[in-house]
């Protein structure tokens, strides 16, 4: 497996290479400014054919030496084809596998909060929705 870019931006890694179009959706998705003050999510997208069908493990495994990010983000099969492209979050730190799914216009919440240390990976977890995606906090 290729090693990951290094970055100080969370990885948005394509994992299926099936629909271009929806691709370019997500990314759009994730990309766009929220709430009043523009907030952006920092991510780097990771659109390279090495990553295809790669694992959680492959993944974890992939990121450069001395590189040590506490979560990365996953467009997989489900991301993909589900109709709202919910996006796997995977906690590198958990090595119990903890991971949620989100939709991509929650991205930059999780990502502005767990780069951070405001917010924990647990806490977006616990707010995902009975289907296991986080859509964002319920007021």
């Amino acid at each position: 497996m290729r090693t990951l870019p290094e970055t100080e931006d969370a990885l948005v890694i394509r994992t299926d290479f099936g629909d271009q179009r929806t691709w370019d959706a997500i990314c759009a998705e994730v990309f766009a400014p929220i709430g009043v003050l523009g907030f952006v999510a920092n991510v780097l997208f990771v659109d390279d054919q090495a990553y295809d069908g790669a694992t959680r493990d492959q993944i974890a495994g992939a990121f450069p030496a001395g590189a040590s990010p506490s979560f990365t983000i996953v467009a997989d099969r489900t991301s993909m084809s589900h109709p709202e492209h919910p996006l796997l979050v995977l906690d590198l730190l958990d090595e119990s596998g903890g991971a949620f799914r989100a939709v991509p216009s929650a991205i930059q919440a999780i990502e502005n909060n767990l780069s951070i240390g405001n917010m924990d990976f647990e806490e977006f977890a616990g707010a995902a929705d009975e289907d296991g995606i986080f859509r964002g906090f319920q007021d």
